[in-house]
């Protein structure tokens, strides 16, 4: 099963060519899409270079700073697996962890596979009780308008079937992705399940980007794709038309 690995990059010239590396290094059947946000901190050339030795398969150059749903669109938009993961490219996140990710796909049992940070036995490092304290009540919030029972909504970690890409539109630009898929999965009667995952965060001093004001917009999202689009829906989930037309 190919997997399309999405990695959205915006001025991480320390960090990218070791997530590139890293992600080379899963023993499966990977592309690798990279889609660099207007970068001016030199990202964009190691990029170029990592493509020109064959690191990366598909990388697309924004023309101007849009925000990371508009990478993701963009990186959809060249994926050719038949499942694909957005991966951050400031290594929090391990790709090691890949292949118990996509297992609940490749067996047939689920359509999406978030990664949560806050389940599984994996190490996680110690950083801010505020962030904390306001992903658990986004999480919180997301689940009691979607009545889902995730554990983390806002994780990088989401893992999709193709069908399910080629189903959901990214409307948001920024960070406002998340909840924003999650609802539309919801909405669409996807399958998800959850896989506990290492994390190793890092510190604003280290090139952390997420604000409060992400934590606002993330709120907004919730109510326009979770409350307000569920009130005014109409015709039938997608995901489950999919599944009857696969068993027909």
């Amino acid at each position: 099963m190919k997997l399309s690995v999405l990695i959205p990059v915006y001025n991480e010239v320390e960090t990218v060519e070791v997530i590139v590396e890293r992600v080379r290094e899963v023993p499966m059947d990977i592309e690798i899409v990279v889609v660099d946000d207007f970068s001016t901190d030199g990202t964009r050339e190691v990029l170029q270079k990592l493509h020109q030795r064959g690191s990366i398969d598909q990388l697309v150059l924004q023309p101007k700073n849009q925000g990371k749903g508009a990478a993701i669109r963009a990186a959809v938009a060249e994926a050719t697996g038949d499942a694909a993961i957005i991966q951050d490219a400031d290594l929090e996140y391990d790709p090691s962890e890949f292949p118990r990710l996509l297992e609940p796909i490749a067996s047939g049992r689920a359509d999406a596979v978030y990664g949560s940070r806050f389940t599984g036995q994996g190490p996680h490092r110690v950083l801010y009780f505020w962030h904390y304290v306001g992903n658990r009540f986004l999480t919180l919030l997301s689940n009691m308008i979607t009545n889902l029972n995730l554990t983390d909504m806002e994780t990088c970690y989401k893992m999709f079937r193709r069908e399910v890409l080629e189903a959901i539109e990214i409307e948001e630009h920024r960070f406002g992705l998340e909840p924003e898929i999650t609802a539309k999965l919801a909405l669409g009667g996807w399958r998800i399940y959850e896989v506990g995952i290492s994390y190793s965060g890092r510190t604003y001093e280290e090139g952390k980007k997420i604000d409060w004001k992400d934590g606002v917009s993330a709120l907004r999202c919730i109510l326009k794709y979770g409350l307000w689009r569920r009130l005014f829906r109409r015709g039938k989930p997608k995901g489950s038309l999919a599944r009857k037309a696969q068993k027909a």
